[in-house]
């Protein structure tokens, strides 16, 4: 069995968490509504749509304050290690090309029919006129960074 950790051996959070952690507490909240909401009538994958969308929302949260620089790095880093934030989604921002990237399925080309990316990555001009697009994955409408 693991060692079972007590709370005098955790680090206290660094400077500037506590103007933060009212935003952070709402966004958990707002996740475990989200577990918890009744799922009647919906699709399998329809289900787990909010709870891509407020982590979406709150990873952007985070990675705005950082690049703002409203938050310091030790902030930061404590906010990654900790999962507050999504590191593998946010290391994708800051690549060209996906800076509006939805979640990180809708680029996995293991799990599609033609190993393609999802449709919600392909640029609106493409799609013809009055079609609409929605992910099966998360629900976005459209996440490609040339909109």
């Amino acid at each position: 069995m693991p060692p079972i950790r007590s709370a005098r051996n955790r680090k206290p959070p660094p400077e500037g968490f506590e103007d933060i952690e009212d935003t952070l507490l709402e966004f958990s909240n707002k996740m475990k509504d989200a577990e918890n909401a009744p799922h009647d009538g919906k699709k399998r994958h329809e289900m787990l749509w909010p709870i891509f969308q407020i982590r979406h929302q709150r990873t952007r949260y985070i990675w705005d304050l950082y690049t703002k620089d409203s938050i310091s790095k030790q902030l930061y880093d404590y906010l990654l290690k900790n999962g507050y934030a999504d590191a593998m989604l946010i290391a994708k921002w800051k690549k060209t090309g996906y800076e509006k990237l939805c979640c990180l399925p809708c680029i996995q080309t293991k799990e599609t029919n033609f190993n393609a990316t999802c449709i919600c990555r392909v640029p609106k001009a493409r799609l013809t006129e009055g079609q609409t697009v929605q992910c099966v994955n998360c629900g976005c409408r459209g996440c490609a960074s040339s909109d």
